[in-house]
């Protein structure tokens, strides 16, 4: 579980938070104006990066979230079956079996080489190198 942690604040969309254990892609973020006598609350909604489930968190702008560290790395697709791809690492050639990301339906093949991403654990397909 490779996580370091950031203020709310802090957070753009597009960027990434882990969410009950979960990493997710933000959405959007809203921040309420501080009070006479509190804390500016926020307002974060995110995307499952592997489920695509919304969630969404209201905590104090201030306090800390835990986000992701995203390892790239490449991959060449060695076998394509259905629905999942089976992809060897261009560095230490162990193989792995991901599903397809629905934007590159259509583009794989075998041979092809792949972009990848490990997010605590998981490995994801990005895009074409």
């Amino acid at each position: 579980m490779a996580t370091t942690k950031t203020e709310i604040k802090k957070l753009k969309p597009g960027k990434y938070c882990v969410i009950d254990g979960v990493p997710c892609k933000v959405t959007s973020i809203t921040t309420s104006v501080a009070g006479k006598h509190g804390a500016a609350k926020a307002r974060l909604e995110a995307v499952g990066l592997f489920d695509g489930k919304k969630r969404s968190i209201v905590k104090p702008a201030s306090s800390e979230i835990e986000v992701p560290i995203v390892e790239k790395k490449t991959g060449q697709v060695v076998a394509i079956t259905g629905n999942t791809v089976q992809v060897m690492d261009m560095e230490d050639y162990s193989m792995f079996e991901s599903e397809i990301p629905e934007e590159l339906k259509g583009k794989l093949e075998s041979g092809v080489e792949v972009q990848y991403w490990i997010i605590m654990g998981n490995k994801i397909i990005v895009g074409l190198k």
